[in-house]
């Protein structure tokens, strides 16, 4: 039993100290043995010749650069036109400039239909003038356009005041004569003066498209009533209704002026809505 022990440890250590044990050297008298052969200098080399010195390998010569090819620049990006060139801009024509813009602004009296009238150009004349003036031809009264005689340039307050007005008038005359109001007689609107026609002075509220004269009603039964001859017996048909035209325009307007004012409104009512008093709230009926 030792012995199959022992042999595999001989065995182990023998093929350890195999490895281990280096091969011995040749001996020199065998004609196998190679030794090594030693590079010796040349006989006739001179070290301080430098001809003479080995010449030394080459360097290797650096691999050439490619430059990488430069990006064109992005062309910068054109506004788009407005809009396509004219015929006369195609041919080389310079084209006409446009008019300047006119800033006005709309009356909703005359957007809703409580007005029937058209938007004019601006009026500039001699001090007087309006942004926005309006040609006004009929007035909403109770549910009917009730036509003026004339067309009326107003600015857009005067316009905005009257279907209240004459609504109040086409009431009276239902109630009273059983007939509304057929038509408006118109006299004086928009016109540059000084007030009551005078050399100097202050401009008129006609001068600003702010007044409006009224001469006269036709009503649907074919009657008119008008001043000043209707004015003259308060207790007639003509003189009760022009008094309560004239008292009505009183809770309307800022100013109105009838045939009792002066001799220049003898044939007219003025209605206006001039500023009075320093806050503008005054009125000032006559």
């Amino acid at each position: 039993m030792r012995t199959m022990l022992l042999l595999p440890l001989l065995a182990i250590s023998g093929l350890a100290l195999a490895q281990t044990t280096p091969d011995p050297p040749l001996p020199r008298d065998r004609p196998d043995a190679v030794e090594p052969a030693i590079a010796e200098p040349a006989q006739d080399a001179d070290p301080a010749d430098p001809a003479a010195a080995p010449e030394a390998a080459p360097e290797a010569a650096p691999e050439p650069v490619i430059p990488l090819p430069r990006r064109p620049p992005e062309p910068a990006a054109e506004p788009a036109p407005d809009a396509a060139p004219s015929a006369d801009e195609a041919q080389g024509e310079p084209a006409e400039p446009k008019p300047p813009r006119i800033y006005q602004t709309m009356c909703p009296a005359v957007v809703v239909g409580l007005v029937q009238a058209e938007i004019l150009p601006p009026i500039d004349e001699d001090g007087c003038g309006e942004q926005s003036p309006y040609e006004v031809s009929g007035v909403m009264a109770n549910g009917r356009m009730v036509p003026l005689s004339s067309p009326a340039t107003l600015n857009c307050e005067m316009a905005s005041a009257l279907p209240g007005w004459l609504s109040a008038i086409d009431g009276w005359a239902q109630a009273r004569e059983n007939s509304g109001l057929a038509s408006v007689q118109v006299g004086t609107s928009y016109y540059c003066r000084n007030r009551n026609n005078a050399a100097t002075g202050d401009l008129s509220e006609h001068g600003f498209a702010n007044a409006m004269d009224v001469t006269g009603f036709t009503l649907e039964n074919g009657d008119t009533i008008s001043l000043p001859g209707g004015w003259a017996d308060a207790g007639s048909t003509p003189g009760r209704m022009l008094r309560y035209a004239h008292d009505a325009a009183c809770s309307t307007f800022s100013t109105v002026l009838g045939p009792e004012a002066n001799a220049l409104h003898e044939d007219h009512l003025h209605i206006d809505l001039g500023c009075h008093g320093r806050t503008c709230t005054a009125r000032l009926c006559e």
